[in-house]
């Protein structure tokens, strides 16, 4: 099976292309982001310890076609995020995209339901990380467990 690549798909964004901000507040996880997303030719990743770090940073920053958030378990405050980030005007098409440490079935489920476009967990997986990339890029939900 042939995987397409980004001019294959009619939405998809190239990697290159991609303004891509990720909230995590360990630095060794955003290194190893933050590395996989040069290696796929990302050019412009911002980083964001925290929510409260994203919500005073959004307003004078270029646009984002992807947001990478480790967010806690995901808590209230996680949804509170979401609903916020999906209401911005600046925000409009963005994809938003949950880093989680472990995976439960209801959980993935509730943050398929409350708008996320996808779950990574960590450590992240280098080896399907490009693929996952492309294909959040291309809109397509990833849920990986």
């Amino acid at each position: 099976m042939t995987v397409p690549s980004e001019s294959d798909l009619p939405n998809a964004l190239a990697p290159a292309d991609a303004g891509v901000l990720v909230v995590e507040d360990n630095v060794p996880d955003f290194v190893q982001m933050a590395r996989l997303l040069a290696q796929m030719g990302v050019a412009r990743c911002e980083w964001k310890t925290s929510p409260w770090q994203l919500i005073q940073f959004i307003d004078t920053s270029p646009p984002f076609d992807l947001m990478l958030l480790d967010l806690p378990d995901p808590s209230p405050e996680a949804y509170e995020t979401l609903t916020w980030l999906r209401a911005h005007p600046r925000l409009q098409g963005a994809r938003i995209v949950a880093i989680e440490s472990r995976n439960y079935q209801v959980q993935t489920r509730k943050m398929e339901l409350a708008g996320f476009d996808g779950l990574l967990l960590k450590p992240l997986d280098s080896q399907a990380f490009p693929d996952q990339l492309r294909r959040i890029l291309a809109g397509e939900p990833v849920w990986e467990s």
